[in-house]
């Protein structure tokens, strides 16, 4: 499995964003309202983001010698929970922020303001997502056997 790319993820968070807030607009104008973001979305992402931090955490200790054991298909399945937590955070963060940036657009409306500031604090909590699912991704690499370093250590030449 290859590592997620930021930039990927910055791709897929902003043409999020771009495709809620033309959805926004056009349904502002047609005198639809926008969602509420309830605030309990952001305990939910916290407590992922929480969740996957842990999982990644109990990988490093095993990798660094502190935990004796580990199932391989526990660490496997961190390694795709904090993949699939980094996209999952990166299309919440672009749905929050369009709903945030169309709230913003519209900030005379009485009551857009709360609601623009409970998007935005949502798509921070989405933005902790991704970073933890980052980070574990990291936590989750297997380094190269000690064989493979000394071959790659070794010059052919000097054989």
């Amino acid at each position: 499995m290859t590592a997620t790319r930021w930039q990927t993820l910055l791709l897929t968070a902003v043409g999020a964003t771009a495709v809620t807030w033309s959805l926004l607009r056009v349904l502002v104008t047609r005198g639809g309202t926008p969602p509420e973001v309830p605030w309990l979305v952001v305990a939910v992402e916290v407590l992922i983001a929480a969740v996957v931090l842990a999982m990644g955490w109990a990988v490093r200790q095993y990798q660094q010698g502190r935990r004796p054991t580990l199932d391989p298909m526990r660490a496997a399945r961190t390694a795709v929970l904090a993949k699939a937590s980094c996209y999952t955070g990166a299309l919440l963060a672009g749905w929050y922020g369009g709903q945030a940036l169309s709230l913003l657009m519209d900030g005379d409306v009485p009551g857009n303001g709360e609601r623009a500031a409970a998007a935005g604090v949502a798509a921070l909590g989405a933005v902790v997502m991704v970073v933890v699912g980052l980070v574990v991704e990291h936590f989750c690499r297997i380094p190269p056997p000690e064989a493979e370093q000394d071959l790659r250590g070794t010059d052919p030449a000097a054989s």
